[in-house]
């Protein structure tokens, strides 16, 4: 039966205290996201027993109601109609309740607003790099492309569509921070073109260079030199890019005269951003960049074991808090600097996990209600969206989510010690091994069975102790 969305919002209007209590909304894909005048008037009880809302919280001074992809779209229009709001982005709603976000949840914040926009790209290239990853399978010691030697064209085609996006990453980052910081976005976008023009030396070029000592630089005034150097894959020195460029944009804006102003501000923040951006901010950045990288590889290397099990165990988790989102900026950088990352195929693995503890609660459930739920969360989440099964089904109660924060730290670390490595972000679910490097993808898969097998046991186990316990204390209380 196909839900009444107007009837729902109107529910969810009553049990938040009202529409003179909603000072924003906005939705993400699975989340309305609001900031409300007085946190007291909810009702999270009632509205907990709204249809389609999953779960309700309140993170970093933003009221987050979850009810899943799809629906939360036609909720929010009808939501948006009977309050009478203007339709807002999720970084309006975040910077109204940012007064009450400490200097580290604002950072995060930032990454957020920052990535989220541009994950689709990221994803529709880690999802092609992986169709391509079945071409260099080996089966008897030849791949697909070594049978049928047709298939180069189709590869090459599909490995071009699917680097777009990581090569021109820096301008896809350089428009959405240029966005976040209050500048112009064409003018993000020219930044981070320009950081990986062709005339400035790539990666690989660069390296080769240095060998030779033979790096090519421009000279200017014949005062100081600046290296030719690109940042392809990089993400801090356009993120610092974007906001030194989005800072002069602003302060020219209020100082120079409206008649001229469109001849002006442009061409001098982009001169000034981009002359900073390869003198200063990009050797600086890349290379805190790299002691980063450094930092995280090295950590893993020494204790792989134990680094996963935390991550494992440690991501869902944070999930909750929103502060997952930094880890997408850490796997660009991996994959910029070193062209793999060992962190995605964990945050995929944790997604399993999550959902093979949802998919137990099929079986375990006695409502009706909450069997549908079990089961369409369960879906969700082997395509890589959790939030449904988390705040819909295991953190309501309670055991599945311990038992899936012990089956994705198992399956980590099983996976890290393998050294399973993936050249790409690709959708964190079930589809995942695509995404993994081929000589890693059946260590990968042995990990998605751990990932299903032991959240589902563990929640069989957990449910019968907590039964088990809950009869005894039946029976104390009743003598």
């Amino acid at each position: 039966m196909k839900p009444n969305y107007r009837q729902i919002a109107e529910q969810i209007i009553e049990n938040i205290g009202g529409k003179e209590n909603v000072e924003q909304a906005a939705h993400c894909v699975t989340r309305l996201r609001l900031t409300l005048k007085n946190q007291e008037l909810v009702d999270q009880e009632a509205l907990l027993e709204v249809p389609l809302v999953k779960g309700a919280f309140l993170n970093a001074g933003v009221y987050q109601i979850v009810i899943g992809a799809g629906d939360v779209d036609r909720v929010y229009a009808e939501f948006i109609q009977l309050t009478g709001l203007q339709a807002t982005t999720i970084a309006d709603v975040k910077s109204s309740g940012a007064a009450k976000m400490n200097p580290f949840q604002k950072l995060i914040k930032v990454f957020s607003d920052v990535f989220m926009p541009i994950i689709p790209a990221i994803i529709v290239a880690g999802l092609l790099m992986g169709i391509n990853n079945l071409f260099g399978i080996e089966f008897g010691g030849k791949t697909m492309i070594d049978r049928y030697p047709n298939l180069q064209g189709l590869w090459d085609l599909i490995n071009m569509m699917a680097n777009t996006a990581f090569v021109f990453l820096p301008a896809l980052v350089g428009w959405s921070a240029t966005k976040r910081f209050g500048g112009s976005e064409i003018l993000g976008i020219v930044m981070g073109l320009m950081l990986v023009h062709p005339d400035l030396l790539n990666a690989w070029n660069y390296g080769q260079s240095a060998l030779k000592g033979e790096i090519p630089t421009f000279n200017i005034l014949g005062l100081f030199e600046i290296e030719k150097v690109g940042y392809q894959g990089q993400i801090l020195p356009v993120l610092a890019a974007a906001y030194v460029l989005s800072t002069i944009e602003r302060w020219l804006k209020k100082r120079v005269p409206n008649a001229i102003q469109l001849l002006v501000v442009p061409i001098t923040t982009i001169t000034l951003t981009g002359f900073l951006a390869l003198a200063v901010i990009g050797p600086v950045t890349r290379q805190v960049g790299d002691w980063i990288t450094i930092g995280v590889v090295n950590t893993f290397e020494a204790v792989p074991l134990l680094g996963a099990l935390l991550f494992g165990a440690l991501y869902a988790p944070l999930v909750i808090t929103g502060m997952h989102h930094m880890f997408i900026a850490v796997d660009l950088q991996l994959i910029g600097q070193s062209g793999t990352t060992f962190i995605w195929p964990m945050i995929a693995i944790s997604n399993i996990a999550q959902g093979s503890a949802t998919l137990a609660m099929l079986f375990l459930a006695k409502n009706v209600n909450d069997k549908n739920m079990a089961s369409t969360s369960a879906l969700s989440a082997y395509f890589g969206i959790t939030e449904p099964a988390m705040f819909g089904v295991n953190l309501r109660f309670k055991y599945p989510f311990y038992a899936a924060l012990v089956g994705s730290a198992i399956a980590s670390a099983f996976i890290a010690v393998s050294g399973v490595l993936a050249p790409a972000i690709g959708v964190g679910g079930l589809p995942a091994f695509i995404s993994i490097v081929p000589g890693s993808i059946l260590s990968f898969i042995v990990g998605m069975v751990i990932a299903i097998i032991v959240p589902v046991a563990c929640t069989f186990l957990f449910h019968y102790v907590s039964t088990k316990r809950a009869k005894k204390a039946a029976l104390k209380k009743a003598a």
